[in-house]
């Protein structure tokens, strides 16, 4: 079924930027050629039975457009570059599109896929909680009634489609936004545009379901600059739920400036954490503004935490089809390497809050690497003292590996119907992506989730700070986690009903304790599977990058600084370079941010982009503009130091830059243990006991024969060899 109102060539808005240098094929189709091409996504991934088209044909030459046979030539017009027109009615699955020139003929064949999806993510995922209605868009189509979708007032939904709504807001002068009446509003707000016009701040907003989830397109009804930001947001969740849309879609600064604002529920990871799922609900989307608002300019990617953890994953499995340039906020390289070391937090904070030795927090960073303070208060406690294991990345790991955990949650699921449905779900990361991982024996998602031979605290143990007979106990007693099927329901404050009595903040009822306590392997087909299936970020990406952030250390925010290193450090060891990104940091010392660099990295950005169409011989790199460079703010947005030796001594052995100096870098439990900056060992590479105390991994201690023996007892495999 066609999920998206059919457009005609006339609602193609045109693109209202200065004409760019003919492109080779056209010049080619000057000279005698035929080309065929499609704009609105690759030829084999169209959704929605229709793609925006475009024929180059030798100069004067009349044309006949077929799709499937049928002449269609007449929904295509003359553009600067061609001919090209919205191709419709296409069927789902193999289509052709021909071109005929006089004896020239080319034939294209396009695959269509549903709107609804898939294309390349894998099996819809079941249940599915729809919510079209609290988005504006009445109750989901009835599509089905066999029990696995969701109901609502409209019935059962398995895929929660609702039909394009389209409406037009204004932006009053109080800074909020309003249906726009017949008539202008005393309070209707003016905006300045990229260009210096000054028009009325009124937007038309385009709203519907793509791909299961909620999309919105977003642009000044009188205004748009030709450019566009798709706006991605972060969070954690573990999917089957359709989400809602963000604050971002109708981003008050992009809007203004006249960009146009993509944006879906499907892209947020507070809705999910499948960026094959979210990759190709991104294609979609995009797909459908360009149907029907042309190629934009470039589409410059926009978001924090998860939402830059996603323009990474995009930028480099989609190259420029989804974004053509990136300014990630909050960064992370990708989100499930972060698995590795947050897996290690409460297994550590278990041990310290049981050992005295370890009450005083600023001891902490020994063994998690990340910051830790006396003074920060303790969200669970109310007290004085935490770290960021604490106050950052609590109840994430049983979020990640717990499959009981969301069940007892999340009250949206009592609605599922028919009863007990919702235990039918397994509430794991792992689960969530069951098709790249792969399902073991017993029914789970596998796991790749490994701490055999990591030697916490060395790094602390080779400076001093811990002795040995610490580091012994600590490796001893810090534990690993259950298999899947062996874990059970939380604590206290995990399920609410729990507390105050049975408290648990560690999920210990879930580990393997002992002395020496068990360490867990990860399964190696889940490993490789995820390693090959781009979601994990190696460092292969070619467009501009301004990565951003607030520094955030001092509030022990889990957004820790080193991570924009961490993407640079796999870019540097994917192809040597990383030209094409840039790093900068605004201090938001003491009090957390108060300036946002986002409108910066734009203009900045704008500059670069104009320099890539301009001379696109010259590279990403080659065209920087000279603000494009790696540099570092004050907390009023001041620039406090710019250029390529800013942040020397974090990736390389110089002393440290003028940035290095004021913002200082921590690292996690794997980069104590002797890991790479920039993480991603997934299961390290073992060596026996004694060639690690030959090679003097160990530093100035000198293991006596009983503590030799300790160390081969604890870790009778073999200690990491990174």
């Amino acid at each position: 079924m066609k999920a998206v109102a059919i457009l005609t060539l006339a609602l193609l808005a045109p693109l209202t930027v200065a004409p760019t240098p003919v492109p080779a094929p056209a010049r080619a189709a000057a000279h005698g050629a035929l080309e065929l091409e499609v704009l609105s996504s690759r030829p084999d991934q169209v959704s929605g039975g229709d793609a925006l088209v475009r024929v180059r044909r030798p100069k004067g030459a009349k044309v006949k457009v077929l799709r499937n046979g049928e002449d269609v030539t007449g929904a295509f017009t003359e553009t600067r570059d061609g001919l090209t027109g919205l191709v419709t009615g296409l069927a789902v699955g193999a289509n052709t599109v021909t071109a005929v020139a006089g004896p020239l003929r080319r034939t294209l064949t396009l695959r269509d896929h549903p709107i609804g999806g898939p294309i390349f993510s894998g099996p819809h995922q079941y249940p599915f909680l729809c919510k079209t209605e609290r988005a504006g868009l009445g109750p989901p189509v009835a599509d089905n009634q066999d029990g696995q979708g969701m109901r609502t007032t409209g019935g059962w939904s398995r895929d929660c489609f609702a039909p394009v709504v389209t409406d037009r807001l204004y932006r009053s002068t109080d800074g909020t936004y309003k249906p726009m009446p017949a008539r202008r509003p005393a309070d209707l707000a003016t905006t300045t545009l990229l260009d210096g016009r000054t028009v009325d701040f009124v937007v038309r907003r385009e709203r519907g379901v793509i791909n299961r989830f909620l999309y919105s397109i977003a642009m000044l009804e009188d205004g748009w600059n030709g450019r566009a930001i798709y706006r991605f947001d972060g969070g954690v969740a573990i999917g089957h739920d359709q989400g809602t849309l963000g604050g971002g879609a109708l981003d008050p600064y992009g809007l203004g400036k006249g960009y146009a604002i993509l944006h879906s529920s499907g892209t947020r990871t507070s809705t999910h954490y499948n960026l094959i799922l979210g990759g190709e609900t991104a294609l979609m989307v995009k797909e459908r503004f360009i149907e029907r608002h042309g190629p934009p300019l470039y589409t410059v990617g926009v978001g924090g935490s998860g939402g830059a953890i996603q323009q990474y994953i995009y930028g480099q499995n989609y190259g420029d089809r989804v974004i053509d340039a990136a300014i990630p906020q909050y960064s992370y390289p990708d989100m499930v390497t972060q698995t590795i070391h947050v897996g290690d937090c409460e297994l550590l904070e278990r041990y310290m809050d049981h050992n005295p030795r370890w009450a005083r927090w600023d001891d902490r960073t020994a063994l998690i690497g990340m910051n830790a303070s006396d003074t920060v208060a303790n969200p669970y406690t109310g007290g004085p003292g935490s770290d960021e294991c604490v106050t950052g990345w609590r109840g994430l790991t049983p979020l990640t590996m717990n499959p009981l955990w969301t069940s007892n949650n999340d009250p949206e699921w009592a609605l599922m119907d028919p009863p007990g449905v919702k235990d039918t779900v397994r509430w794991t990361h792992w689960d969530d992506l069951r098709e790249v991982y792969g399902v073991d024996e017993r029914g789970h998602a596998r796991s790749t989730w490994d701490n055999v031979g990591v030697q916490y605290g060395l790094k602390a143990l080779v400076d001093g700070v811990v002795t040995p007979a610490e580091f012994l106990d600590v490796n001893a007693k810090a534990g690993s986690w259950k298999e899947a099927d062996d874990m059970v329901q939380e604590g206290c404050p995990f399920v609410r009903s729990a507390c105050p009595g049975d408290l648990d903040p560690w999920s210990a009822r879930n580990m393997n304790l002992g002395d020496p306590a068990p360490r867990r392997t990860g399964d190696p087909v889940a490993i490789r599977n995820v390693e090959r299936s781009g979601l994990v970020f190696r460092g292969d990406i070619d467009i501009p990058v301004i990565d951003w952030r607030p520094y955030l250390e001092d509030q022990l925010d889990m957004h820790n600084a080193h991570q924009s290193f961490a993407s640079r450090r796999r870019m540097l060891d994917h192809d040597g370079s990383a030209g094409n990104q840039v790093i900068w940091f605004t201090d938001a010392r003491p009090d957390g941010p108060k300036f946002d660099q986002t409108p910066e990295a734009l203009r900045v950005m704008d500059e670069w982009m104009a320099n890539l169409r301009a001379r696109p011989g010259r590279g990403v790199a080659g065209n920087r503009p000279p603000l494009a460079v790696d540099r570092c703010f004050a907390t009023d947005g001041t620039q406090l130091a710019a250029g390529p030796h800013v942040w020397d001594g974090v990736l390389d052995r110089r002393p440290p830059g003028a940035c290095t100096r004021l913002f200082p870098l921590y690292g996690t439990s794997r980069t104590v243990a002797g890991g790479p900056l920039a993480g991603g060992v997934y299961k390290c590479r073992l060596q026996p006991v004694g060639r690690a105390i030959a090679r003097g991994l160990y530093g100035s201690w000198r293991p006596s024969p009983q503590e030799r023996a300790r160390l081969e007892q604890i870790f009778p495999t073999g200690v990491c060899d990174y």
